[in-house]
């Protein structure tokens, strides 16, 4: 018999209307187009409105029907909706269970994952995990953050780089060797303290004196978190590689979280990866935070081929990191 795999078999996006220019930012924050560019990449990225919707799950639901629509399947049919966000609807309620009951799921259990932005990396892991023990067939992944609900638009050092949006994909099993190969994830607590948010949470709950001092906002060590993220996601990358002994030329994709173009160029140089090979639209949606390794795959799905070897890398606050082998089943 053979070894029972989890594979992708569909995936589905969806970013809302209002896009927020550098221009723009302009106007709010002491910044140019020309800096935002050369250090993160970042042309624009997408903002919910409330006219168009409110909330992470509002993002959710568009991608899951997006891929509900795409693959034509009963919603019925899902198992678990995993929904990986930093952005919770609420602090109690599962927004996954209220995007499951929304989308028709009605047979699926449903809940949330966070680990900031490898959250989606770290929920691939956990559908695998779910397929591969043969109790379930369909598992939607969902990768979803509205980041302009955390965001000062005071601060240039966060309002530059975070976007809204939300990718999905459904993980099924595999019989022919195709799906996730391989993982290296991690994690290192102590990183909280550089990139994070200080109150809304058990530690600080919410109080005029935390509102007043815009705790409720994230915030970041910029040159601390580029150094982190430079390094590690770089090494799980080249890691993975060299655990699977795999060439850059078996690499067909590199699928990397989209926080800044340099730490991309710097994982691609490590892998020796051709420019070709790196998927990347930081330009147009910014750092989505769990959406960005989704809306990847939604926006290059036509360039995959069956059998083609992807690359995933993430970093996050926190922090978390690691790299996913994976092999596109269709």
């Amino acid at each position: 018999m053979s070894k029972l795999t989890a594979a992708i078999t569909a995936v589905g996006s969806y970013v809302p209307n209002f896009v927020m220019t550098n221009e723009m930012l302009e106007k709010l924050v002491d910044t140019n187009d020309e800096w935002i560019t050369s250090r993160t990449g970042i042309k624009e990225r997408r903002i919910l409105k409330k006219e168009e919707g409110e909330g992470t799950s509002y993002l959710a639901i568009k991608a899951a029907e997006d891929l509900i629509r795409k693959k034509n399947i009963n919603p019925d049919e899902i198992d678990l909706v995993l929904v990986a966000t930093a952005t919770p609807d609420s602090m109690v309620a599962s927004t996954a269970a209220f995007v499951a009951s929304e989308i028709g799921a009605k047979n699926a259990f449903a809940y949330d994952l966070l680990a900031a932005c490898s959250s989606f990396l770290f929920g691939m892991s956990t559908a695998s995990s779910y397929i591969e023990s043969g109790r379930y067939k369909k598992i939607l992944l969902i990768g979803a953050d509205k980041m302009s609900s955390i965001i000062n638009y005071e601060d240039r050092t966060t309002c530059i780089i975070f976007g809204d949006g939300a990718g999905a994909v459904l993980f099924e099993p595999n019989t022919e060797g195709l799906g996730l190969q391989d993982e290296y994830l991690r994690a290192d607590g102590n990183g909280r303290k550089f990139l994070g948010m200080i109150a809304g949470g058990s530690m600080h709950p919410a109080t005029h004196e935390t509102i007043d001092a815009h705790q409720h906002y994230i915030y970041q060590d910029g040159k601390s978190v580029f150094k982190f993220a430079v390094s590690n996601m770089a090494d799980v990358a080249e890691k993975i590689m060299v655990r699977n002994d795999l060439k850059n030329t078996d690499v067909s994709w590199l699928v990397p979280h989209q926080a800044n173009k340099r730490i991309i160029d710097a994982t691609a140089n490590r892998m020796g990866l051709d420019a070709s090979k790196v998927l990347m639209n930081i330009q147009r949606y910014g750092n989505t935070t769990s959406a960005t390794l989704p809306l990847l795959l939604a926006d290059f799905e036509s360039k995959f081929k069956k059998g083609d070897n992807l690359v995933f890398a993430a970093f996050g606050g926190g922090f978390t990191w690691g790299s996913i082998y994976l092999k596109w089943a269709y």
